[in-house]
């Protein structure tokens, strides 16, 4: 039976991937630092940190692939993106490498090329990273180390730039950035069954009416094929953000859509201003 370990099997993404990655003849190994809810048939959980390489080492024993999302998921100080994020994906791909994981799927940003502005989009799959905090950095990172890891030892490494997935949009950018729930399990389940994909990096986004921000080339190569459209959600989101639809003639332009990054290119994401 195919062995497919998740890190941060507890997070927001871990927690929505869970039941649309489970197959029938497929084990979900599930780690987390965190509590992961009520396993169930075809789930084991393994509870550790992703900056533990005797454990990691250990949990990709027998693993066929590799999901990793385990991550400080949004800005931080310097030492714990450089400890979870940078160091934890290093551990990671070394502790797969040594266990003989064929392929390592990694939870990447749009933050990594955060600070590329509009006047670039669509951008491209394998645009040089511009990141916009330090979380970017670090997924700008982890997308050097799984291009390492490819290239030296063989190991098909995917690294998917992720744009906003939640269970639904909550403000206006997220009408162009949105990747729902089922088509993130749609995206990753491609990824982990492409035939020898190598290294790609590829973008994570539905197919918004609004969208057009980055190219969906590679990912459709793998074999994605977005379904979902956050224009459903559009009218709810412009009555509850009470803000005026930017496309709306007239409208006052929102320095939210001026980069990519959207918000996290704005000063108050400097880093003396962290806490």
């Amino acid at each position: 039976m195919p062995t497919i370990l998740v890190t941060g099997a507890a997070g927001s993404i871990g927690t929505m991937l869970r039941s649309r990655l489970a197959r029938p003849d497929r084990l979900l190994r599930l780690l987390d630092t965190g509590l992961v809810d009520s396993p169930g048939r075809g789930e084991e959980v393994v509870a550790a940190s992703v900056t533990d390489m005797a454990a990691m080492t250990e949990a990709c024993h027998g693993a066929d692939a590799v999901v990793h999302l385990g991550a400080i998921p949004r800005e931080a100080p310097w030492d714990r993106v450089l400890d979870v994020n940078i160091n934890g994906t290093y551990v990671v791909f070394e502790a797969a490498r040594r266990a003989g994981v064929p392929r390592v799927v990694f939870a990447s940003s749009n933050h990594a090329v955060g600070f590329t502005p509009r006047a670039d989009f669509p951008v491209p799959d394998y645009a040089f990273p511009a990141p916009d905090t330090y979380y970017g950095v670090s997924k700008a990172a982890g997308e050097a180390i799984a291009a390492l890891y490819s290239r030296r030892y063989g190991m098909d490494a995917i690294c998917v730039r992720i744009l906003s997935c939640f269970p639904r949009p909550a403000d206006p950018r997220m009408l162009s950035t949105w990747l729902s729930p089922d088509d993130a399990g749609r995206l990753f389940e491609a990824c982990l069954t492409a035939p020898s994909p190598g290294f790609r990096v590829v973008y994570g986004v539905s197919a918004n009416t609004r969208g057009g921000w980055v190219s969906l080339a590679e990912a459709r190569a793998l074999g994605y094929e977005p379904h979902d459209d956050a224009e459903v959600f559009a009218a709810e989101v412009f009555a509850s953000s009470g803000v005026p639809d930017p496309g709306a003639p007239g409208a006052p332009a929102d320095p939210v859509f001026r980069y990519l990054g959207g918000e996290f290119t704005f000063p108050s994401f400097d880093a003396d201003r962290l806490s």
